[in-house]
């Protein structure tokens, strides 16, 4: 089994993917040769399996015409051979004819010559229509490609675990993998077929030169000239990829600078502070450390390669001599002149071919490796049971936190410590403190986005971990602090709150109506079919926060869940528009049991449970009037608030 590598310092992921280490002895190279070529097979089949899976008919296609386009060149040059051989001839023949007296004709038009030149260019309009054919498979199966390996990505994410999304390694395998998920696979199965075109072509030159008169020679002597360019070419692609690989933290850097410059919601911010320049400084800082190392690649390998190449063209120079020799001296025709110095020609230009293409084809492989390592990214949050729980929906729930305390994966310092707390079926809870507090964290917990550190969070008796995940993610209506935006129409938005719920075609009213969302939707030029956001529909309509936010708590009273949970839902909204909200809550949850962060400690009054966090501890709890006359730190919250309110309402007045 190949050791594991350390990651760099710097920019590089923890997990090497069981990368190959280079032998650190002449004994270990059998081992590093072995692991190396099991490795790119394994790639290289992976490749292969995932083109397979998107169409047979593309691997059947490519065969075929590899076949063809191996075999063609051989068949060109034979043609071109006769043709000149058989011109030779008759020049020949002519001039014996007139030097002897005799009387010599040949009618062109039916001649063999004839018949050849037709053979030939009926090779080339073939050799064309085979070229076009390939390139028109190769399109179309990328795309093809493209779209299954983007559905690929894209059904792994919905697997993966929030908590992944904190890590900077899974940020990497998760962008190299967005990357190659373009043109990198069907890339790499192309040259692969091309490689074994070029293979066919290669041999059945090599076997032209075989068979000829002192010429077996020849061909193992340029074989052996491309060994020392084929293990630049591929060291080369290694330390590329290696370095790219080391790099992506600068990649992410620039394509982060990049990006915000040209961002929507950022241009504004982004003009007015005049941050312009502090961006592309940065982008173009990042820029000059990544390029000294790629430049530095490619003039070295380029040195190597410049050398090499020489070298052998002085050798080809000697070789194409002692054919025109053996032709000047009667030993060879003028077509034998053309097939065999072509042949030369074609058997140095294949294995140079050869070379790059199957060292593009190593560094393609390298590169799926991102993707493979992605694929192979494992959810955590998944039931500890073989035979999860159901949840019982239609009820009112139980939600026990018992010495619960987590910290995000990475960390040392928990964000929460010990919380000891039961909400009971029914109840209104209201989370309090300061930012920071832990209080989006604790709504992270109780809907399994994240698994406790420490300790058991239970529902209606059973851990969460019980439940199988997305029965359990059904139970919750839920508005997060950082809504979702999408850019589609407004009614789309609204049902997102419960996209396999049956509803009527009024329940979307009722939801607008609810969240105070419905006179705006009126004034908008489609109503609810209005597309939102100016992304792709040149008649979206950009919304102002205040609004996105209403449309947000529409889609949680379109829900049909169990459990409320609304973390700070009214933070864009006025006092007089958040108050109308949480009435329509009152009259919405009923038996439900509701969960809510806000800042605005006004509406808590209504709450039957309030919980009071700081630093992460549980430090208070109990109803308003209770805390209040307790006089501890929601007190102190709630009368520091009500006093500026009273403040400002007088300074109003004034």
């Amino acid at each position: 089994m190949a050791e594991k590598r350390k990651a760099p310092p710097t920019g590089g992921i923890k997990e090497p993917y069981n990368r190959v280490v280079p032998p650190n002895g002449i004994k270990d190279i059998p081992r590093f040769l072995k692991e190396l070529i099991k490795g790119f097979f394994s790639r290289l089949f992976y490749t292969f399996k995932m083109v397979w899976d998107t169409g047979h008919w593309i691997l059947f296609a490519l065969l075929i015409i590899t076949i063809f386009t191996g075999l063609l060149p051989i068949i060109g040059s034979l043609i071109s051979k006769e043709i000149l051989n058989e011109l030779q001839n008759v020049i020949s023949e002519k001039l014996i004819a007139e030097a002897t007296g005799s009387t010599y004709q040949v009618v062109f038009w039916g001649s063999m010559v004839m018949f050849l030149l037709i053979f030939y260019f009926a090779y080339r309009i073939f050799t064309q229509v085979v070229s076009r054919l390939n390139s028109a498979v190769t399109r179309i199966a990328g795309e093809k490609v493209v779209r299954h390996v983007k559905l690929q990505i894209m059904n792994k994410a919905k697997e993966i675990d929030i908590s992944s999304f904190d890590r900077p390694e899974f940020y990497e395998k998760l962008e190299n993998a967005n990357r190659e998920a373009g043109m990198r696979p069907i890339s790499v199965l192309s040259s692969t077929f091309d490689a074994i075109s070029k293979l066919i072509t290669l041999t059945t030159y090599v076997v032209v030169l075989v068979v000829a008169p002192d010429m077996w020679w020849v061909s193992i002597l340029m074989i052996l000239f491309s060994i020392p360019t084929a293990a630049v070419s591929f060291s080369y692609r290694r330390k590329n990829f290696m370095y790219m690989r080391r790099r992506s933290k600068d990649r992410r850097q620039m394509l982060y600078y990049s990006d915000i410059m040209v961002n929507k919601d950022m241009v504004k911010e982004i003009r007015m502070f005049d941050l312009g320049d502090k961006f592309t400084d940065s982008f173009d800082e990042v820029f000059d450390g990544y390029y000294k190392g790629v430049r530095k690649l490619i003039v070295r390998e380029n040195i190597w390669l410049i050398s090499i190449t020489v070298i052998s063209s002085l050798a080809n120079c000697i070789f194409f001599a002692m054919i025109a020799f053996k032709v000047f001296s009667g030993e060879m025709q003028i077509g034998d002149y053309s097939l065999y110095t072509g042949a030369l020609t074609s058997v140095a230009s294949n294995v140079s071919s050869l070379i790059t293409v199957s060292a593009s084809v190593y560094e393609g492989t390298l590169f799926i490796d991102n993707l493979i390592a992605f694929m192979k990214e494992e959810p955590k949050i998944v039931p500890v049971t073989e035979e999860p729980l159901n949840v019982q929906h239609g009820t009112a729930h139980t939600i026990e936190f018992k010495n619960v305390s987590f910290r995000y994966p990475g960390t040392e310092r928990d964000v929460l410590k010990n919380i000891n707390l039961t909400i009971r079926p029914g109840e209104t809870a209201v989370l309090v403190g300061l930012n920071g507090a832990g209080k989006t964290t604790f709504i992270k917990l109780l809907t399994r986005l994240y698994d406790p550190t420490e300790g058991q969070i239970l529902l209606d008796g059973h851990d969460l971990r019980e439940y199988d995940v997305r029965d359990l993610y059904s139970m919750f209506g839920i508005i997060f602090q950082d809504f979702g935006k999408y850019a589609f129409s407004v009614e789309e938005n609204i049902k997102f709150g419960d996209i396999r719920g049956e509803h009527s075609e009024h329940d979307v009213e009722d939801a607008a109506r609810s969240a105070n969302a419905d006179e705006y939707i009126g004034r908008l030029p489609l109503g609810y079919n209005t597309p939102l956001m100016r992304i792709f529909e040149q008649e979206g309509i950009e919304l102002s926060i205040g609004q996105w936010q209403k449309l947000a708590i529409a889609r949680a009273f379109y829900s049909t869940s169990d459990v409320l949970i609304l973390d700070e839902p009214t933070a864009s909204l006025d006092p007089m528009a958040e108050q109308e909200i949480f009435n329509q809550f009152d009259r919405l949850r009923k038996d439900k049991t509701t969960i809510f962060v806000s800042h605005r400690l006004s509406s808590a009054t209504v709450a039957t449970k309030i919980i009071v966090l700081e630093n992460g501890k549980l430090i208070e709890e109990g109803t308003h009037r209770e805390l209040m006359d307790n006089q501890g730190k929601y007190y102190e919250f709630f009368s520091t608030q009500a006093r500026r309110y009273i403040e400002s309402q007088a300074l109003n007045e004034q």
